[in-house]
C-alpha cells in the first residue's frame, strides 16, 4: 500500500548517468579527451548496473 512512498533507486542513477554523459560531452568540447573517455568508461558501468536492477 506504500510502495507509491519508496524512492526509486533507478531513477537516482539515470540522473547520474545522464549528468556523467553530460559531462563527458562537455570535456570532449573542451578537446580533453582522456577525461571525456574516463567519464563514458564511469557512465557504461553506471548504465550497466542500471539494466541489472529489476523494474
Amino acid at each position: 500500500m506504500f510502495g507509491i512512498f519508496k524512492r526509486n533507486p533507478k531513477k537516482k542513477m539515470r540522473k547520474e548517468y545522464d549528468a556523467l554523459l553530460e559531462k563527458a560531452m562537455h570535456a570532449q568540447r573542451n578537446g580533453d579527451i582522456r577525461t571525456y573517455s574516463m567519464l563514458t568508461a564511469d557512465a557504461e558501468a553506471l548504465w550497466q548496473k542500471i539494466e541489472q536492477l529489476p523494474d
